[in-house]
């Protein structure tokens, strides 16, 4: 058996949410919850079979509740800043963040962290 730990992949919420303009500013919580449940559902097959995933919502999203397979972290202010947190607390395990945040990314792979764009946790 693996010993070692899965992939952690850290996802933007707010960033992947918007990446698709299919009325999620309507229901910013409701469009959070969907893509959790979606990640729940699939994990994250373009990026690793075996992964712990978290993802990351802000705002009016900040309510969304976790779910088998998915840790919800709500950001008190910055989503952004939460995620680099995150990546920061990872203590040299692997990591990806999904975003399409040119500064997130920036600040990200700084500490190590890959990144990869909304359409592996989309598709």
């Amino acid at each position: 058996m693996d010993q070692t730990p899965p992939l952690l992949v850290i996802v933007d919420g707010a960033n992947v949410v918007g990446s698709v303009p299919d009325g999620w500013w309507r229901d910013r919580k409701g469009a959070a919850e969907r893509l959790r449940d979606r990640l729940a559902a699939a994990g994250v097959p373009r990026v690793a079979q075996r992964a712990e995933i978290v993802l990351v919502v802000e705002g009016a999203a900040r309510h969304v509740a976790a779910v088998t397979g998915v840790r919800v972290e709500a950001a008190p202010g910055s989503g952004d800043d939460l995620v680099v947190e995150l990546v920061a607390r990872a203590d040299g395990r692997p990591v990806v963040v999904v975003t399409a945040d040119r500064e997130l990314r920036r600040r990200v792979t700084a500490l190590g962290a890959e990144v990869t764009g909304p359409r592996s946790v989309r598709d």
